[in-house]
C-alpha cells in the first residue's frame, strides 16, 4: 500500500468514526438508542467506496448523496448517514437482532446492503433489488470492490416478486412509496418485518411493521425522505402554485380539480389573515411530526379538502405565507377559507401552537384547527399507529381508526393514548 493510499484510508476512517460519533449523539437527542450491532457495522463499512466521483469529506457529510438524476429530479441516492442508521435500528429492535436474517432491500446503491451484510452475518443473506440497470450496476461493481461481493444484486421491478416462492425475515425499502404493493407481504414470513417510508396524506414516515396473516401491524416510525418509487409501484405526486413560491402538495384522492383548487387557495391567500393560539408553553423535544398526523386523520374527516402546503424560502422570509415547516404544513380549504398550521410562537425556550387563516370564516376555521392541537396534548401528545390490509378488506373487518383506501391497501391510522400503551 502506497503512503497516499494509506493516508486516505486513515483519513476516511477518522471521518467514518467522526460521523458515527455525530449520528450516535443525535440518536440520544432523538430519545432513541443506537443498536451496538448497527454502531459497529457503520464504523466498519467504507461508505468512500459508495460515493465514487465526491471527496472523502462529502461522503462523510450527514447527507444524502445523489447518485443518479433524470432531468432536476433525483431518482437514486446514497441516503443520508443518519437515516440509515435509524433505519437499520428500526428493524433490529422490530426482530430483535439481525444475526443470521434473510434480507431482500428494494432500491439499491450498495451502501445500505454492505452495512445489512455486516448486520446478518456468515448465516444470513441480503439480496438488492432496483429498477435502474445503472444502479444495479454501479451497486455491484461498489460492492464488489468493497469486499461484499456475496450480495446478490437483481435489476428488477420489486413491485413483483424478485424470487417468486422465497420467504425473507426482513424486506427493507429505500425509496418513498405511497402504497404496499402484496409482493412485499407475501416475501415475508410470518412475523418477519418490512421497514418502509411510507406516503400517508403527503406526509412520509418510515414504518417498521410485522406481519400478522394478511396484515402489517407497526412496531415504530420515524420521519424520513427519500426519492419516489419508480415503476408499477410509482404515485405522481402533484403540485400546484398558489403564489410566488407558495404550493399545495395533492397525494391522496382530492375531490377539487388541481387547476380549481389553486385558483380558489391563490384568491383566498390573498385576504387578510387571521390567527389563533393554544395558549400552550411547550418545550423544543416535544415531537411535532406526530402532530401533524393528528391533524391529517382530524382535519381529513371534515368537510372541505385537506391539503399540505409548501413553500420556497424567500415566500416565507416576504410573509406570504408563515407554515409550521416550509416542507410540508398541513392545510385545509373548507367553502372558501384556507388555513393551515402556522409557525411556532416562542417565548423564550418555550413555544406555543398554532394556525393561520385567510377567507370569511378565518377566525373559525384557525380556532378548530387549533383546537386539534390541544386535544391532541390533552390526549398526551401520542405518536400514531398504523395498520395495513389487503384492498378488498370489508368495513367491518377493520380496526377502528382513520381509513386511507390505496391501490393495494386499506390504511389504517390509529393514535394509542399514553394510558393505553
Amino acid at each position: 500500500m502506497s503512503v497516499d493510499t494509506a493516508s486516505r484510508a486513515d483519513r476516511a476512517e477518522e471521518l467514518r468514526n467522526a460521523l458515527v460519533d455525530i449520528i450516535v449523539a443525535d440518536h440520544e437527542d432523538k430519545g432513541l438508542r443506537m443498536p451496538a450491532e448497527v454502531e459497529r457495522a457503520m464504523r466498519t463499512v467504507p461508505r468512500e467506496a459508495f460515493t465514487p466521483g465526491v471527496s472523502l469529506e462529502e461522503a462523510y457529510e450527514n447527507t444524502a448523496v445523489i447518485t443518479n438524476r433524470r432531468g432536476a429530479e433525483a431518482t437514486s441516492s446514497v441516503s443520508a448517514p443518519y437515516l440509515i442508521a435509524e433505519m437499520l435500528g428500526q428493524a433490529f429492535d422490530a426482530l430483535g437482532g439481525l444475526a443470521g436474517r434473510d434480507v431482500l432491500e428494494i432500491g439499491s446503491g450498495g451502501y445500505n446492503a454492505s452495512l445489512l451484510r455486516e448486520l446478518v452475518g456468515s448465516a444470513g443473506s441480503v439480496t438488492t433489488v432496483d429498477i435502474d440497470p445503472q444502479v444495479t450496476d454501479r451497486a455491484s461493481s461498489c460492492l464488489e470492490k468493497a469486499g461484499y461481493d456475496d450480495v446478490t444484486v437483481v435489476c428488477a421491478d420489486a413491485e413483483h416478486p424478485v424470487e417468486p416462492g422465497r420467504r425473507f425475515d426482513l424486506v427493507i425499502v429505500t425509496a418513498g412509496a405511497w402504497d404496499i404493493s402484496p409482493a412485499w407481504r407475501e416475501q415475508l414470513i410470518d412475523s418477519g418485518v418490512i421497514v418502509v417510508p411510507l406516503r400517508t396524506f403527503g406526509m412520509t414516515r418510515s414504518w417498521a411493521l410485522r406481519r400478522c396473516g394478511d396484515r402489517l401491524v407497526s412496531h415504530s416510525h420515524r420521519q424520513c425522505g427519500f426519492v419516489s418509487m419508480q415503476g408499477d409501484g410509482a404515485h405522481q405526486m402533484r403540485y400546484v402554485d398558489i403564489a410566488d413560491g407558495v404550493h399545495l402538495r395533492l397525494d391522496e384522492d382530492q375531490r377539487t380539480a388541481p387547476d380549481v383548487l389553486a385558483g380558489l387557495v391563490a384568491d383566498i391567500l390573498a385576504s387578510p389573515r387571521d390567527e389563533a393560539w393554544a395558549g400552550v408553553s411547550l418545550p423544543p423535544p416535544t415531537v411535532l411530526a406526530d402532530l401533524d398526523l393528528w391533524l391529517a386523520t382530524r382535519l381529513s374527516r371534515e368537510a372541505g379538502e385537506f391539503v399540505i402546503l409548501t413553500a420556497q424560502e424567500a415566500a416565507v422570509e416576504s410573509g406570504t405565507v408563515a407554515p409550521s415547516w416550509r416542507f410540508g404544513a398541513p392545510a385545509t380549504l373548507d367553502e372558501g377559507t384556507f388555513s393551515y398550521r402556522s409557525a411556532l410562537r416562542w417565548t423564550g425556550r418555550k413555544f406555543d401552537l398554532g394556525a393561520y387563516a385567510h377567507g370569511p370564516e378565518a377566525a373559525a376555521a384557525a380556532g378548530r384547527m387549533v383546537e386539534h392541537m390541544r386535544a391532541w396534548l390533552e390526549a398526551g401528545s401520542p405518536a400514531p399507529a398504523l395498520q395495513i390490509l389487503p384492498a378488498r378488506t370489508p368495513d367491518g373487518d377493520l380496526p377502528d381508526g382513520t381509513v386511507l383506501d390505496k391501490r393495494h391497501s386499506r390504511i389504517v391510522l390509529t393514535f394509542p393514548t399514553i394510558t393505553s400503551r
